[in-house]
């Protein structure tokens, strides 16, 4: 099987743990496999926290600046990702030249023109998996921003209506959704990275992976980021010359 697709076993065995590990991280980062929370989910909360803050609010100049924050950056990823595919097929036209000097490293294996070009093709689909995850999160974004606009101006304690708070869930979920795909477009980016250890040899894919999976996990479960998000201010501690007045007159 692997002759007739110009790979071999190892090969073959080195994209199977490749795509085990990026599932394996999507199912944790999203709260399904281990009780601690993630970076993802904890910024769900605060999302959750943002739209209802937006609801108390008149004037929703902030909310909009935010949006369109995150719109633009999720262009920008769009955008780059269509690069990043005209980059993978200009590759293709140098594919001796490539095999050669991956041929060259010391740690490279013999590579056949075949399997760089399928290896790349490869890297193509991861990338315009990504590019339609950026797309599909744009969309959304404009969509939340819609939804945001049909979310009633508050008017005291009659604000607080089913109807408003059905406007409030729908923006907030459209939102995390949004999240959701361009976190999977990030994740796709990502993973993009760890792939290019198997353009040098099976076991440089493995080794990248694992690497590459150390420092997301490292993000999502144990950052400062994460700790920023869920943690706690430390209590004020009194220091020398506290309650006491520096000006010169206090002499």
């Amino acid at each position: 099987m692997g002759d007739s697709f110009h790979l071999s076993t190892a090969d073959l065995v080195a994209l199977a743990f490749f795509v085990f590990v990026w599932v394996l991280h999507t199912l944790a980062s999203d709260g399904k496999l281990v009780r601690r929370m993630s970076l993802t989910t904890a910024m769900n909360v605060q999302r959750q926290a943002w739209m209802r803050n937006m609801a108390e609010r008149e004037v929703r100049i902030v909310d909009t600046a935010i949006m369109a924050g995150l719109q633009q950056g999720t262009a920008f990823f769009a955008s780059s990702s269509l690069i990043a595919i005209g980059g993978c097929f200009a590759l293709l036209g140098a594919s001796d030249q490539v095999v050669s000097v991956l041929s060259d490293l010391p740690l490279g294996a013999t590579s056949s023109r075949s399997a760089f070009q399928m290896k790349v093709f490869g890297l193509v689909l991861i990338l315009a998996y990504s590019f339609f995850k950026f797309g599909w999160a744009y969309r959304l974004f404009n969509y939340c921003s819609i939804l945001i606009g049909a979310v009633p101006i508050p008017h005291g304690e009659a604000s607080r209506n089913p109807v408003s708070e059905t406007a409030v869930w729908r923006a907030a979920r459209m939102n995390m959704l949004a999240g959701k795909h361009f976190n999977s477009g990030m994740r796709g980016v990502f993973f993009s990275i760890g792939y290019l250890g198997w353009f040098v040899d099976p076991k440089v894919f493995v080794l990248s992976t694992l690497l590459l999976l150390a420092v997301l996990v490292r993000r999502q479960f144990f950052s400062a980021a994460r700790q920023a998000v869920i943690g706690q201010p430390p209590e004020p501690t009194p220091g020398p010359g506290k309650n006491r007045s520096m000006r010169p007159d206090s002499r």
